[in-house]
């Protein structure tokens, strides 16, 4: 069992900056893939950036240049900084880690960002 929990969000103006965190606990053993999805009200979970075991980085182009995600194995915590925020960046963020070929979500946190 993995356990997964994200902090780091609240209300931020436009141009600003928030940094995310994702602590995980449990079976952390063999994580492969982690990453951040980000959901609207009304849309679909959408893929915000993921990290490899490897060190290995993937963003959706929408946030390209403005986000960064990073993990820390010795702390289990993984990162996701974003700069420049824009109001569409507005949703809840929710972090994903793939153990042992089975995928665990955190309870999200809300990013709001006001124009």
């Amino acid at each position: 069992q993995v356990q997964l929990v994200e902090s780091g969000g609240g209300l931020v103006q436009a141009g600003g900056s928030l940094r995310l965190s994702c602590a995980a606990s449990g079976s952390i053993f063999n994580r492969d893939v982690m990453g951040w999805y980000r959901q609207a009200p009304g849309k679909q979970r959408d893929l915000v950036a993921s990290i490899t075991s490897g060190g290995s980085t993937n963003y959706a182009d929408s946030v390209k240049g403005r986000f960064t995600i990073s993990r820390d194995d010795a702390k289990n915590t993984m990162y996701l900084q974003m700069n420049s925020l824009k109001p569409e960046d507005k949703a809840g963020y929710y972090c994903k880690a793939l153990v042992n070929a089975y995928n665990y979500w955190g309870q999200g946190t809300q990013v709001t960002v006001s124009s």
